[in-house]
């Protein structure tokens, strides 16, 4: 019976060796070091980064990345800031240049709100609009749907005031209603759940099953284990760009979550070092001054 099923099973997403690298061009010389409170893009920037010609940087985000994803199937993608995560799955949505390798998909895939055709100086009621087109909907289903994402979206007669007014919350509300308008055969989230209130979570909680019913294929991307264990079936860990664990997300979270708490464990040994080595030199030093 377990062979009948993985017969059944059909391939939705397809990652075959990829890599993903990044030229930047005017970065300054010299070696790429870590730097308190850095953000993500400088994390991603330490992490695979190496010299290419003065004035470059290239950083090699995804390595060697493969991975086979079915209808059905609700896949958290794992790993801390600069791991790479939204990366790969910009390249699997094909919003990424991949540097080698390649991604086959059944269908098209929706990107949270399809964040590219979201502008903030048109009206959240344009944005629906353009969203939903570039989702490739007519104009007459927009029309029917339109009431549905405002209702989901909870922005009420905001809908028709500049996005720029919105709040966070209030603008990642609208990207998924907008995504979520119709059943895409891919949908990735991008920390989008980590908006909104308990209530609002759940109703989109509600809305991934409906898609995840409907035969749909879902990447969450989320450096929260609490978050994919509780919504995936399925978890890849990415570490440095590279998959260090994929499996059931119970069995992953688990292995990640160990694997953090030993990274804080020796951050704060290194800090409790630093501090040591700072009073005793303070110490040293007052001990030199005169008359003590």
């Amino acid at each position: 019976m377990a062979e009948n099923e993985r017969q059944q099973r059909v391939p939705s997403v397809i990652v075959d060796d990829v890599h993903v690298t990044y030229l930047v061009i005017g970065s300054k010389g010299g070696a790429v070091r870590a730097r308190k409170n850095d953000s993500r893009w400088k994390r991603l920037l330490r992490k695979g980064a190496k010299l290419s010609g003065a004035g470059k940087t290239e950083i090699h985000a995804v390595k060697g990345v493969s991975f086979t994803a079915y209808d059905g199937e609700v896949i958290g993608i794992l790993g801390t800031n600069g791991s790479g995560k939204s990366t790969l799955l910009r390249a699997i949505c094909g919003l990424q240049p991949v540097s080698q390798g390649r991604v086959y998909m059944k269908g098209k895939a929706s990107l949270m709100g399809v964040g590219a055709a979201l502008m903030k100086n048109l009206t959240g009621e344009r944005n629906i609009m353009m969203g939903c087109l570039a989702m490739g909907m007519s104009p007459r289903e927009v029309r029917a749907k339109f009431k549905e994402i405002v209702r989901f979206s909870e922005i009420g007669d905001a809908v028709y005031l500049p996005m720029s007014t919105y709040s966070h919350g209030m603008a990642a509300r609208l990207r998924f209603a907008i995504s979520t308008a119709m059943t895409p055969d891919v949908l990735v989230i991008d920390e989008a759940l980590a908006t909104g209130d308990a209530a609002f979570k759940q109703k989109s909680r509600r809305r991934i099953a409906e898609i995840q019913e409907a035969a749909g294929t879902i990447f969450v991307v989320s450096h929260s284990a609490r978050t994919i264990q509780s919504m995936c079936t399925r978890a890849i860990w990415l570490d440095q760009g590279e998959i260090r664990m994929d499996g059931p997300a119970d069995a992953v979270a688990k292995e990640y979550r160990a694997h953090m708490t030993t990274i804080r464990a020796e951050r704060r040994r290194r800090r409790r070092e630093r501090r040591a080595r700072r009073l005793a030199e303070e110490a040293r030093l007052e001990a030199e001054q005169p008359g003590t």
